[in-house]
């Protein structure tokens, strides 16, 4: 007669969630509204002061407002990149050709 073996996963000692698991979870899912929300505002920023910069010359404060708010939108994503352990921001400054002149008043990304 064959052995009777017990299934392998009530071998296994019993799993305690301390809850951290599901702690991460939502506060993934809490950063993933903001994000999309925010990366819609970079494209928007970066391609208004793209269109107004094509357009030619026009009121250096109002190209100093659309720099601002571009600015502030990268700085944004960056800063929630970051709270997702993201500490590489080559690919956020590829995809969004993020202008070396809003790199420059954020200060040292890689």
């Amino acid at each position: 007669m064959a052995a009777l073996r017990l299934p392998q996963h009530l071998a296994d000692t019993a799993h305690v969630d301390s809850g951290e698991a599901h702690l991460r979870f939502e506060l993934l899912e809490d950063i993933d509204g903001p994000v999309g929300v925010i990366e819609r505002q970079v494209a928007n920023a970066i391609q208004a002061l793209r269109d107004y910069d094509a357009a030619g010359a026009g009121d250096p404060r109002t190209r100093g407002v659309l720099l601002e708010v571009a600015v502030e939108a990268v700085w944004r994503l960056v800063v929630l990149h970051e709270a997702c352990d993201l500490t590489d921001h080559t690919g956020l400054i590829q995809r969004y050709r993020i202008p070396p002149e809003v790199l420059a008043r954020i200060g040292g990304l890689h």
